[in-house]
């Protein structure tokens, strides 16, 4: 029983990973299907989010009023970024804005540290990070109070975004630009109203993404490379679904945690760090669309 008890505790703690995971890997998919645009500054605007959130709180803003103004100010960076960056770049390659997000990140790494200096710092969401008691003395099992905290608010805003997306206006007009720019700008959808207000969007998932890793692993400019814990999720999951950004994050976020635990020790621990990689590459290799995106024909 004892065992049982061990891996679903193995198994929740890799679930609520997932979770987080599949809400860093959200804004990237906002994105890439209003813009066909990978986002590599993603991880940039998750560190100035956190960071600025905790800087306004020590200039000696409440929690309760700088968590709205950071979302206006990221509200403000997503849009900015659309109309300075992308807009004049949306008939070049895809190449062309990879490199200007490349650039843009290293920008908005350069400004949030400028701006708030490079300590680390500690978020307090008020919620301690220790294991919930009932469950403790009942079962045995160790699962932290902030772990089910950031799941659930992580879920909420997953399931949010995924109905906006897919039962709104919004969404609908999303799903058209997606399909065809053109097509969608001849029935008279406001492309750049679009594209604006999905990056606003973005910013916005960029600051709660940042709040729960901040509050787990402090406020610090590791948070950039969160990003690339998003990259097996977009390629398991599929860079244009919304679902499947959350099924491939709960999957990863559990294979991950049941192979480090089960498996790290003949490897010398770490495997979690590699293996989402391995399951990525493997993905590639028999369903490179993903679990559930669009499978792309080309003429050659």
């Amino acid at each position: 029983m004892g065992d049982i008890f061990f891996f679903v505790e193995v198994l929740v703690a890799g679930l609520l990973s997932g979770v987080m995971y599949a809400l860093v890997a959200l804004g990237f998919v906002l994105i890439y299907k209003a813009s066909s645009v990978f986002n590599f500054a993603q991880g940039a605007m998750v560190f100035l989010a956190v960071l600025s959130f905790v800087g306004f709180m020590e200039l000696g803003l409440p929690f309760w009023a700088a968590l709205p103004v950071t979302i206006g100010m990221m509200v403000l960076v997503g849009m900015a970024t659309e109309r300075f960056v992308l807009r004049p770049l949306v008939s070049q390659t895809e190449e062309t804005l990879l490199m200007a997000t490349i650039g843009l990140a290293f920008v908005i790494e350069g400004l949030a540290q400028f701006l708030w200096g490079v300590d680390v710092r500690n978020l307090d969401l008020g919620i301690h990070d220790e294991p919930i008691g009932w469950v403790m003395d009942t079962t045995g099992m160790l699962i932290s109070q902030l772990d089910i905290m950031a799941g659930v608010v992580a879920g909420i805003m997953v399931t949010a975004l995924a109905l906006l997306f897919s039962r709104t206006k919004v969404g609908r007009g999303l799903r058209a630009v997606a399909d065809d720019h053109t097509a969608a700008l001849s029935i008279g959808i406001p492309l750049k109203h679009i594209w604006m207000l999905v990056w606003a969007t973005a910013g916005v998932v960029a600051l709660v993404a940042g709040m729960l890793w901040g509050a787990r692993s402090g406020v610090q400019f590791a948070l950039v490379w969160v990003a690339l814990k998003a990259l097996p999720v977009l390629i398991i999951g599929g860079f244009t679904s919304v679902p499947g950004v959350i099924v491939a994050g709960l999957l990863v976020g559990a294979s991950e945690k049941v192979v480090e635990v089960y498996f790290g020790p003949y490897f010398g621990g770490g495997v979690e760090v590699w293996f989402p990689y391995i399951l990525a590459v493997l993905f590639l290799l028999i369903r490179p669309e993903g679990l559930f995106g669009e499978k792309i024909i080309r003429r050659v």
